[in-house]
């Protein structure tokens, strides 16, 4: 293609492409200061630790509470680039509590005995910054209450060899997840 310019025409055209890079990265440098792109965009800067105290449990499963914090804490080490320390002085601390758990029955054999039932599990989550900033957004709290509401359910059958035991981790998990989705910040 080159070819059947004129020497002087060619040499402009080379020129102009060496000169494309050198563009391209003065045009990126030209824009917001603030804006960040990849993914750490999405969650909050100069937040680099988290303290996870143990979950407080206000039910009567002792077991919740420990478990929800394993869950929890897998969560932001797998999907943040937040370190989680031991230290109450970190950078922020994510207080979490299980308000309530129950079962439900979805449906009944003709005995009324429970054919399909939902493991329920409510929470509250409060995540704060050293100095005391709110660092989780909920948009339908009042200024006094800074806490989030959170709820997961799996089901389960009995009678296809499904216990409460292995559907209470799944919702353990997913609420889990659910609550460190939280943690990303609002476009």
């Amino acid at each position: 293609m080159l070819t059947n310019l004129a020497p002087c025409e060619s040499t402009r055209q080379v020129q102009k492409l060496a000169l494309l890079p050198l563009m391209l990265v003065v045009m990126s440098l030209s824009g917001c200061a603030s804006y960040q792109f990849g993914a750490s965009s999405m969650f909050q800067p100069g937040i680099q630790t988290i303290h996870v105290p143990i979950v407080k449990n206000e039910t009567f499963r002792h077991d919740l509470g420990v478990r929800l914090s394993e869950a929890i804490v897998k969560e932001i080490d797998r999907r943040t680039p937040y370190k989680v320390t031991g230290n109450p002085n970190a950078d922020s601390t994510l207080q979490v509590t299980i308000t309530d758990t129950s079962k439900q029955v979805l449906s009944e054999t003709n005995d009324d005995d429970p054919r399909a039932l939902n493991s329920v599990i409510t929470a509250s989550a409060k995540w704060t910054s050293r100095s005391g900033e709110q660092l989780m957004q909920n948009s339908l709290a009042t200024d006094s209450d800074f806490t989030m509401a959170f709820g997961e359910e799996s089901r389960f059958v009995p009678e296809a060899g499904q216990t409460v035991a292995t559907a209470t981790q799944a919702t353990i998990e997913k609420l889990a997840a659910r609550i460190v989705s939280q943690m990303e910040t609002r476009w």
